[in-house]
């Protein structure tokens, strides 16, 4: 068998920069995880993830809600078109990457052992969007003393599945919020490739579905 081969394959969905796709485009490269990216998936034409795929010649497909949205269609419809699509990839894993929408269960359910979630803040705390915001807001108001970012199984509760790893992420006094924020974001990259790492080293055997 050929490292092509032996790689798995990974389909990272995103919905703005991109930077911890980066991340795991140059741990692909270098060796440290033992994966490729085969597809990128975006829910927003402008999502500058979307030319760091092409720049790595790695396929990606935009797929908004908007027109489903827009013709009345239950938000399931979208999800179940979504999942196809993604299976044309046959993925190993399914790694949202400041993937800005809500999975429901018709998509989470046939890829519930191979979905993972990035969210920005530590387990039970801030679950939901703007959480790193909600975060510096609460570390401002004396409520908490540090931070950081975990990722988990997806479920359809949201930021709630189980805990694949997670990075603390204390404040500082001097800190103004893009300060934190961008402290922050250094440590989401290095921790995903982390958890990835991690989940491929026990990843179950890849299903039949695909055939």
């Amino acid at each position: 068998m050929s490292e092509t081969v032996s790689l798995a394959r990974l389909v990272v969905l995103i919905s703005g920069s991109g930077s911890n796709l980066q991340a795991l485009l140059d741990a692909c490269q270098d060796g440290r995880l033992p994966a490729r990216v085969a597809a990128v998936v975006s829910n927003r034409r402008d999502a500058y993830g979307l030319v760091r795929a092409q720049q790595a010649s790695v396929p990606t497909l935009y797929f908004p809600l908007k027109p489903y949205s827009d013709q009345g269609l239950p938000r399931e419809t979208y999800d179940r078109d979504l999942a196809a699509l993604i299976s044309c990839f046959q993925p190993d894993l399914i790694v949202c990457a400041g993937w800005m929408q809500v999975l429901t269960p018709i998509f989470i359910t046939p890829f519930a052992d191979c979905l993972i979630n990035l969210h920005p803040a530590l387990p039970g705390q801030f679950p939901g969007t703007h959480a790193i915001e909600r975060a510096f807001a609460a570390y401002q108001a004396g409520e908490i003393e540090v931070s950081g970012a975990m990722v988990h199984g997806v479920v359809p509760e949201v930021d709630a599945g189980p805990v694949l790893d997670f990075v603390v992420v204390p404040f500082d006094p001097r800190d103004q919020f893009h300060d934190f924020a961008k402290r922050l974001h250094a440590h989401e990259h290095t921790l995903l490739v982390r958890a990835v790492q991690r989940w491929l080293a026990t990843r179950p055997q890849r299903r039949d579905f695909y055939s």
